[in-house]
This record gives structure tokens, sequence and C-alpha cells, in this order.
């Protein structure tokens, strides 16, 4: 129950920041308050005289809730202001409505409101208006709602839908069951206009919710000990749903069998019993529960991770703002607003120089981002991170949980982003300076961290669209080495190397992408190796000097993709190398498809020994050097490769690229 604790403290926090600026669905609940779509807006006036209505699309409202109604499945449990036309209209039953009609039990839950002390004058208007019973009649009246020639709800729009006579909007925003759709479903909102009252939505108004969280206090409920509290407290029998949109019906806590061996004798609760004083096993107050379930909804909305049904979340308990576990470095330290000094010339990362920068830059702005949140979160401060997946479409738990300190969730973040850093494929776009054409896309390489969706998808390709399971399971072992700083799984690594090294089995951008996921995770997992002797860390530039047999193979086959693909453009041609189309098979057997590969890069080298032989020259050299680092039988070895020829390959491509793009051109020599 630590959870619930930590997000009743959070609450409470919650309640100090300033969140005028965020729309109201996605502020901090009140007490005794759901969330919903609202369908239809009525607007009325003071004295409960109709005025007008409309159709609402996409409406999130916040509204008075009992703590049945809150988690209501099934069976009469109405709101007590908002709720669907069942509820709140007299006359349903008489225009055909298919639904259980709830209208006595809604309007006595609203007359019992508005006859007490905590009664509000919009609450009033509204009882007064539903008790005429006409709600229905004036919808239809308003063509809000519609029937057939026999006066009876339509459940289908029976007309042409033509650009001139469209399908009424109210079928739109219903949800449809087998082609049909239920007006009675569609929940009404109210609108109090008052001479003097600028905002006239009683979903909006402060001063009402609060007065229906004190008349909700004053109900009579069973007492016994808060486990979270520590003190006598009005206990609750059900716990809020819709955590994580306003469809959810899966609950964290809940317990509705009192029959069959669901508790194994452990208990003798029965609901007479609970309702008394509470259950034998756990006891927490409606207070608590609300509070920790809106601020973990709240939570959610603003900076929750989804991914299908989990959702991933992480907060300080204080409210302050920490860096997002699962993004990567590039768009956290892109959108950082709070770094320690601001560089005062931010260099572009696709302009960095890998043939000298081994990391240093990127390692700079990593620990300033990080000395940033050091400085505005206190050491021993509590970060929460935790993840929810429901099993059935009622049951939600909690799969994953961590309580960390401040100073311990960043050292974990910064190890994280450093150790899995490597240049990344982004696409950057680049706006028409004049405005008229679209924006032109630019290929960049920053240092960065896979985001696990990018992991997962280089590692399995097209298989997760129809797994979803698999894309559960794989967030599910990647999330703790990053917060708990795990090794990373073996298995991941080596299928995003596999997939990494053939090139034929997906489009270019997305090679590009897998090449260096895989280099990443290649080199974080010996980084944080099992083993402390097998560790090794790797730079993010080319080493010369590495001599280790797979590292020295990746770089051969790079330089000799080189100089075919320069003689192929020198020709005109347009094809893939035959370092490409090999690739796969050359990390299987190394030596003897390094044998073919040699073999056909004859004729393009004779082909540049008229055009480009400076460059054939240079490139011939490095072949040389590559040779000769070999160490004893290592070359001859037909052992196939490990994932650390494609860092040798990627270091000596981006380290080829840039000295192509710095070398002046045949054509530039001969103007000058």
């Amino acid at each position: 129950m630590s959870w619930l604790a930590q997000l009743h403290k959070t609450y409470e926090q919650g309640l100090t920041i300033d969140q005028s600026a965020a729309p109201f669905e996605k502020r901090l609940m009140p007490v005794s308050h759901t969330l919903q779509n609202a369908h239809i807006n009525i607007v009325i006036d003071e004295q409960g005289n109709f005025k007008r209505a409309a159709v609402l699309e996409k409406t999130q409202i916040v509204l008075p809730a009992t703590e049945k109604s809150a988690g209501r499945s099934s069976g009469e449990a109405p709101h007590p202001l908002a709720d669907k036309i069942q509820y709140v209209a007299k006359d349903y039953a008489e225009y055909g409505g298919r639904k259980k009609p709830y209208f006595e039990g809604y309007e006595k839950q609203l007359a019992n409101w508005c006859d007490s002390p905590c009664s509000h004058p919009k609450a009033c208007a509204v009882h007064t208006y539903i008790k005429k019973g006409q709600v229905v009649a004036d919808l239809i009246a308003h063509h809000i709602l519609h029937v057939d020639e026999q006066g009876q709800l339509l459940e289908t729009w029976s007309g042409d839908v033509t650009p001139e006579n469209p399908e009424p909007l109210i079928f739109k925003v219903l949800p449809k069951t087998k082609g049909e759709t239920e007006q009675g479903n569609a929940l009404v909102c109210w609108s109090v206009e008052k001479e003097g009252d600028a905002d006239s939505k009683t979903w909006t108004d402060q001063s009402l919710h609060q007065s229906w969280a004190d008349f909700d206090g004053m109900a009579e409920g069973a007492k016994g000990l808060c486990f979270i509290l520590g003190q006598e407290e009005k206990l609750t029998a059900s716990h809020p749903a819709k955590l994580r949109h306003t469809g959810d019906k899966a609950k964290l806590i809940s317990a509705n069998d009192m029959a069959g061996f669901t508790f194994r004798g452990r208990f003798t609760d029965t609901k007479k019993s609970i309702e008394a004083g509470g259950s034998q096993a756990v006891g927490i107050s409606l207070e608590v529960t609300q509070k920790a379930h809106n601020a973990l909804r709240w939570l959610i909305s603003r900076q929750g991770f989804r991914n299908g049904d989990q959702v991933y979340v992480s907060w300080a308990v204080s409210g302050k703002k920490i860096p997002e576990p699962l993004a990567d470095t590039w768009s956290l330290l892109a959108t950082s607003e709070i770094t320690k000094q601001p560089e005062a010339e931010q260099e572009e990362e696709h302009q960095v120089d890998h043939t000298i920068d081994a990391g240093d830059n990127f390692a700079h702005k990593l620990s300033k981002y990080i000395a940033g949140y050091r400085q505005e979160l206190e050491v021993n401060e509590q970060i929460v991170v935790m993840g929810l997946d429901s099993a059935t479409p009622g049951r939600m738990g909690i799969i994953y949980y961590r309580e960390l300190l401040a100073s311990e969730f960043l050292d974990r973040l910064h190890d994280w982003h450093d150790q899995f850093a490597w240049p990344q494929r982004h696409t950057q776009e680049l706006p028409d300076p004049n405005g008229r054409k679209k924006p032109g896309r630019k290929t960049i390489w920053p240092v960065s961290c896979p985001i696990p969706r990018v992991i997962a998808e280089a590692a399995y390709g097209d298989i997760l669209k129809s797994n979803d399971t698999l894309k559960k399971s794989l967030l599910e072992r990647i999330l703790p080495c990053i917060v708990d700083g795990r090794s990373f799984p073996k298995d991941i690594m080596l299928s995003a190397v596999r997939r990494a090294s053939n090139r034929n089995n997906c489009d270019h951008w997305e090679w590009e992408r897998n090449l260096g996921v895989a280099c990443a995770l290649f080199k974080g997992y010996y980084e944080r190796h099992t083993k402390t002797n097998k560790r090794r860390r790797y730079n993010m530039a080319l080493e010369k000097d590495r001599t280790a047999r797979d590292y020295l193979y990746g770089r051969l086959l790079a330089v000799a993709e080189k100089i075919e693909e320069v003689a192929l453009n020198v020709g005109g041609e347009k094809r893939p190398t035959n370092a490409a189309r090999l690739m796969q098979r050359f990390s299987d057997r190394p030596f003897s498809t390094w044998l073919t590969i040699e073999k056909n890069l004859q004729p393009y080298m004779q082909r540049l020994q008229g055009s480009r032989a400076g460059f054939l020259t240079n490139r011939k050299k490095e072949l040389d050097e590559i040779h000769a680092a070999f160490v004893a039988d290592d070359f001859t070895s037909d052992k196939s490769l490990t994932g650390e020829f494609l860092l040798g390959y990627h270091c000596q491509r981006m380290d080829l690229r840039k000295k192509s793009e710095s070398e002046p051109s045949e054509k530039d020599k001969k103007n000058d």
C-alpha cells in the first residue's frame, strides 16, 4: 500500500501547484468527482426554464459523483448532477427508451443535496427543471434527439445522408452497438445562465464542486482504521475506475465476490460486516482512495507513457519536474528547460566530427542536463516509477513499482543515457525560408540512446505489428535496465544485431536506424556486462588502434563499400554494392566472403584509376593499414562475427563520409 500513501502525498502537493494554464479536464480533480464524456449541453436560466441545447463533440467534463456512481458498471447508481438521459429525463420511457429509467433515484439524490445546508443555486435550478418532466420533449423540439413517425426515439438514422441532409450529430457522437444507437446513453451536462455570472457551465464552477464535496462528506458510512493514515476514518468499499481514460472500467483495488473460495477461510467478512465496519483484510478511507486515484489519473494524463493498455508514469512526490525515463537523449536535450548553465554555443550534433570527437561533447551536455535537475531536486527527494496494465476489462494490476531517492534516480538515468549512447538516425525538417514550398528533410545523426519502442522495432521488426504481448513484455524487460541499472537482455541485443546485419529485409532508412540501435545496444551491453572481466568501453569515433578481429573486419567492409559506391557513381550506375548485398553472409563467414568482395572490387578500382586516383590511393592505404592491424591468424579465421563488427563498420563509414565532405571534388580541383 506504499503506492497509495505516495499518491496521497502527491495529491496534497499537487494542490499547491498553479494549474490555471492547463485545460480544466487535465487539472487535479477534486474529491467526490469523476471524469466523463458529455454529449449534450442543456442551457437553463436560474429559475429552471429551458433556453437552448447543443450536441457536444469530444468534450470531457468533471462532474460530481458518489462513491457508488464513480465506479458503476451496471445497475442503478446516479451521478448527482450530470448524467445520462435515462437518469435525468422523467419522460424518457414515454418516448420508447429501451433502457430502464432511473429518474426517481436521480431526482431524490439531487433533491437531498438541494435541501441541505450545502445546496448550490445552479443545482437547485437543474432540480427545478428536471422536475417538470420534459427533458426529452425539449431536446426533440430543438432537434437534438430524433423520433420516428410514432414518436419513439430512433435507433438508427433512416433518412438519406447527403451534403444537404447530413446525419444528425447525436448519431455521430454516441457509440454504436451492433449498428444501433441508444439515444438514452447521451450524457447531459448543464449550464445555468444568471445575470452577472460569466461562467454558466456547471462543470467548471469550483464553488459547485466544493458544495457537492461538502455534502458528500456529510454522508454516513462505516468507520474503521485507515491503513494509510493510521487513524479512524470513514472507510470505502468501492474504489474509483477511469484511470487511463474516461471509458476505462478497470480498477486497481476491487473485491466483489463474497462466495466460493476467494478468502479460503482466512476472513469472515460478509456484505453487512463490510458495510458496518469495513473489510478485515484492509481498510482505506474514502478520502485517501479518492485523492490517490485522482493524483494517479492526473499524472497519467500529464506525463504518462502509453504502450497499448500498459501505462508507465514517473513523478516526484514533491510535484517537481523530473526527466522522462523512457525518452531518448536527443529529445531530452532538445526540449530541456532545466540546464545548469546554458551553452554559449550549442554545436549541432550532426556537425560533430566523429573522427576526433569520441563522445566528449555529448557527455558534457548530458552531465550539464543531469546537473540541472540535481540543483532542482533535493538529494533525498522521493521519485516514484509505476507501471499499470489490465488483465481483464475490469481488473488492473501494478506491473512495476519503484521508489528511489532523487540522486539515485538521476545517477541511473545518467548511466543509461551515457552507456547506451550512439549516433542515431533522425530526420529533421528544414522549413523553406519563403514559406512557399513544403519543408525539406535532412538526415542527421545526433548522439543519443534509443527509446524502447525503437529498440523493439529494431530487434523484431514487423512481428510487433501483430503481437501486442511481445511489445508489452519487451518494455517490461527494458524498463528495469533504465530505472534499476540492470544488465541489458542479451537476446534482444543479439536480435537487433542480426537484423542490422541483414540489409535486404527492410528499406534503407530503416536499416540505417537499426544499425544505430544495434551499435548502441552492443556497446551498452558490454559496458554493464554481468562479469566485470568482460566489460569494455567503445568510443563513438573510429578507433584506429583497436585490433579486435571483428572490429577490423567491420572497417574493411566499410572501406570496400565506399570504393564501390564512388565507382558506381562515376559510372552513372545506381544499384546496391556487393558489400551491401553480402553483408549478412559476411557476418557469418567473414574470411571467405571477404575474398569474394575483394575479387569483385578489382573492376571498380580500375574504373577509379583514371578519374579518382587520389581517392583510390587513400582507400588502398586504409585497406593496407587495416590488414596490417590483424593479429596472427585472426584474418584467415572464418568464425562468425559478433556485433562488434557493426561498431567498426559504422565508425569507419561515418569517418569516410566526413572525409568525403571535407575533401575537394575532382571538379573543384580542375577549377582551381
